[in-house]
């Protein structure tokens, strides 16, 4: 049984980002990024880098999620910050790119386990204030802090999920490259961009 941490996370959300939360992202409004100094630039090691995405159920056709309408999202590359497969579609591309890319789960978020769908004891989420499918939870595991998703809840157990939500679906990202610049001392020594008032933690 994982012991679970009564505390509610904020709402479902997809993030392509790997150092945050599977369920949360972060927009970066652009800042700091010079034309001049980006033109001739490529995607590499070390480049902060701003995209825009669409991203889409490769099986059904759904759309899952979209960055139009709000600030790109930025990201440093060779930090792992990405998934695998897209980092390496994005690798060597230039300022006002554009294209596709189909990654497979072993690139994105990995095969769904059935051995990460397990039942707690309701009594232990007796602090939450709401207990419903969707709610997500954090529990300590002995790797660490882990994230679930309620999936089922009965009259003495609930039921919780720990694979990412899209994890064993592949997945059709559209890219196009909005901005670039190399990246500051600071946010190399931390691992990842950051926002227009520095930090963002």
């Amino acid at each position: 049984m994982l012991p679970v941490v009564a505390h509610v996370m904020s709402p479902l959300r997809v993030n392509i980002l790997r150092t945050l939360s599977p369920w949360e992202y972060i927009h970066f409004p652009a800042q700091g990024f010079q034309h001049s100094e980006y033109r001739t630039m490529t995607i590499a090691k070390n480049k902060v880098v701003s995209i825009h995405f669409k991203l889409v159920d490769a099986e059904s056709g759904d759309l899952i999620e979209s960055s139009k309408g709000s600030a790109p999202m930025a990201y440093l590359h060779g930090a792992n910050n990405l998934m695998p497969g897209m980092e390496n579609a994005l690798e060597g591309k230039s300022v006002g790119d554009e294209f596709q890319v189909t990654i497979a789960p072993e690139d994105a978020y990995g095969p769904h386990h059935e051995s990460g769908i397990q039942t707690v004891p309701l009594e232990a989420l007796k602090d939450l204030e709401k207990i419903e499918v969707g709610v997500v939870l954090t529990a300590n595991t002995e790797n660490g802090p882990a994230n679930l998703q309620i999936i089922e809840v009965g009259e003495t157990e609930v039921t919780v999920d720990a694979n990412h939500p899209l994890a064993g679906r592949t997945l059709i990202f559209d890219i196009s490259v909005e901005e670039m610049r190399d990246a500051t001392a600071e946010e190399l020594e931390h691992g990842h961009a950051h926002g227009p008032e520095g930090h963002h933690h």
